[in-house]
Parts: C-alpha cells; sequence; structure tokens
C-alpha cells in the first residue's frame, strides 16, 4: 500500500502521511466493511481515495526535465526552485520481486521506476488511479469501476487514455529488463566506477561510462543537462572542481542502482549527506542520473546523516 501511495502520489514523504491516513480512515470505517468484497480491495479503495484528495491538495509532481529545456553549458550556482513539488525517490529495499497479481502487466519493481513514476504525474487522477488499479495491482476493471464509483465503461476510457500517454513518456525496455540484460557484475562494477570517477574528480574515468545522449538532473535545482558534452562541461565545472571532498554509499532506489553522495570539506574532515543519486542504465552504459539534492531524502533510505 506504501509503495501504491508513491506511484499515486511521487513522494516517500506523502505517501507516508496518505497511508497513515487511509490505515486511520479504514480503522474508523471498519464498521462498513461488511464482506462483500475482498478486505484488499477495500483497502486499496480507502488507500487510493486518500491519495486523490491528497494531490488535489499538494498538486503533481515533477522533475527538471518537465519544466524546461536543457541547458548546454554549467550553470554555476543555480537556486533552488522551491515553488515546485518535485518528484522523490523511493526506497525500494522492501519490494518483493515478481508482480503483485497474476493479472499484473508490470513488475513491482518496474512500477516504481522514475521514469513510469514521472508520467503517471502527467495523468488526471482518475487515470493514474485506473492504470495503477488494473496493471499494477491486477483489479479488474469491474473491480474498479465499484472501487471509484463510476461505470466498468469509464474505467476501460481512462485506462486507455492512460495507457497512450504513459507509453509516449516511458522508454522502452523497462530498467529491470536492462538490468537483467546487462548481469548484476557488470552492473556493479559500473555504479562502483561511476561513484569512484566523481570523488577521484576523473572525467576520463567518468566518460566512458556515458551514453552519448546522457541526461542529469538535479531536482530541487531546475536546471538540467542533456548529452555528452553538456554534462561532461557539468561535470568538470560543478561537482569536479567546486565541491572539495567526496565520500559515497552504493544503495537502491526506485528498482534501480543508486548512489549516496556525502560532499566534505576536505578530504580528512566529516562528509555530510548531500544528494540519492538514481541511474538508468542501457547497454551497460549509464543514459539518465537524477541527483535528488537534500540530506531530507536519507532517513528513508536508512543512511547516515554524515560520514567520518
Amino acid at each position: 500500500m506504501h509503495g501504491h501511495c508513491y506511484r499515486m502520489l511521487g513522494s516517500s514523504h506523502d505517501a507516508d502521511d496518505a497511508l497513515q491516513d487511509a490505515l486511520l480512515r479504514a480503522w474508523r470505517g471498519l464498521a462498513s466493511f461488511e464482506g462483500r468484497g475482498s478486505l484488499r480491495s477495500w483497502l486499496y479503495t480507502v488507500a487510493t481515495r486518500t491519495c486523490l484528495d491528497l494531490a488535489d491538495s499538494r498538486g503533481k509532481r515533477a522533475l527538471p526535465v518537465d519544466l524546461g529545456p536543457s541547458s548546454e553549458r554549467a550553470v554555476l550556482d543555480a537556486a533552488p526552485l522551491t515553488e515546485v513539488a518535485w518528484l522523490g525517490p523511493y526506497p525500494d529495499q522492501g519490494l518483493a520481486d515478481g508482480r503483485a497479481a497474476p493479472e499484473a502487466r508490470y513488475e513491482r519493481r518496474e512500477s516504481v521506476e522514475l521514469a513510469f513514476v514521472a508520467a503517471l504525474q502527467h495523468l488526471p487522477g482518475n487515470q493514474r488511479a485506473a492504470l495503477l488499479l488494473f496493471d499494477v495491482l491486477g483489479f479488474s476493471a469491474a473491480e474498479i469501476a465499484s472501487m471509484m464509483g463510476t461505470s466498468t465503461t469509464s474505467v476501460n476510457s481512462a485506462l486507455a487514455r492512460a495507457r497512450r500517454l504513459v507509453a509516449e513518456k516511458i522508454p522502452s525496455p523497462s530498467q529491470q529488463r536492462a538490468l537483467r540484460k546487462i548481469g548484476d557484475a557488470k552492473v556493479q562494477r559500473l555504479v562502483a566506477a561511476f561513484a569512484a570517477a566523481l570523488e577521484r574528480g576523473d572525467i576520463d574515468a567518468l566518460v566512458p561510462l556515458l551514453t552519448e545522449d546522457v541526461t542529469w538532473s538535479m531536482p530541487p535545482l531546475a536546471t538540467w543537462y542533456r548529452g555528452l558534452a553538456a554534462v561532461t562541461d557539468f561535470a568538470v565545472q560543478v561537482p569536479m572542481t567546486r565541491c572539495p571532498s567526496w565520500r559515497s554509499l552504493r544503495t537502491s532506489a526506485n528498482g534501480q542502482p543508486a548512489v549516496a553522495f556525502y560532499i566534505g570539506g576536505d578530504a580528512i574532515g566529516s562528509h555530510a549527506a548531500w544528494s540519492i543519486t538514481v541511474l538508468a542504465l542501457r547497454d551497460a552504459r549509464i543514459c539518465r542520473i537524477v541527483s535528488f539534492l537534500g540530506p531530507d531524502h536519507f532517513p528513508a533510505f536508512g543512511l547516515p546523516a554524515s560520514l567520518p
């Protein structure tokens, strides 16, 4: 249910709030559950309606690529854009493999991939709910119609529109398929090499790890970069020049490999939490880098606020 709330809202913090509120609503309304349907469908009905209410009040989540064109050169001293509700990373350590139900079209880890969750944020609430309940959780159109208080025809219509938009926005294949094709050992070496290149400030080691069309974004900064030349210029001008010392811990987010980066004033001092950097891979190279800046992301991943 927490994963469902994250998919609906695009924020693990909002998912925390929504799940707590949904469980309270369910407890208070337990007398209304008369066993006419499954407990699972009733709980997901409560959770979905809670998320729709919260989404209306907090707005949809975005990534920098949703807001404007990429920058060809490094932007120095960019200020955070605080008026935007930013998409956040999801700690996926507790996610099981496989599908949530035999009828589901998406694997559990596919359903929290950044590209998929970002695409969901472009959907109206009813379409987002229909797609997730049907394709991720495996409910039937009739069940969803009952859950949402509408007709099966309306559910099928919302589902068709949602699938078209999502198909336009998410890359193929999914990260789960790409990761399986590359193989775990090669993925681990690639992630370790990426982290080490940044820690050493070694641009010659970083560039071969990236695809020609690589992108790098850093919410809550609106600036983002596309292409090897722009990403290389940014890497040289900002993290490798203006950030004195880096440390890292490998982690996993949104069903994808990730690195928790820490920054310090020098190599021997304490390093403070800086970003959860989520990587997307294609053909054994990194094609998308999203660095979620801020120490507030670290507790959900069970990561320390600093490294000695």
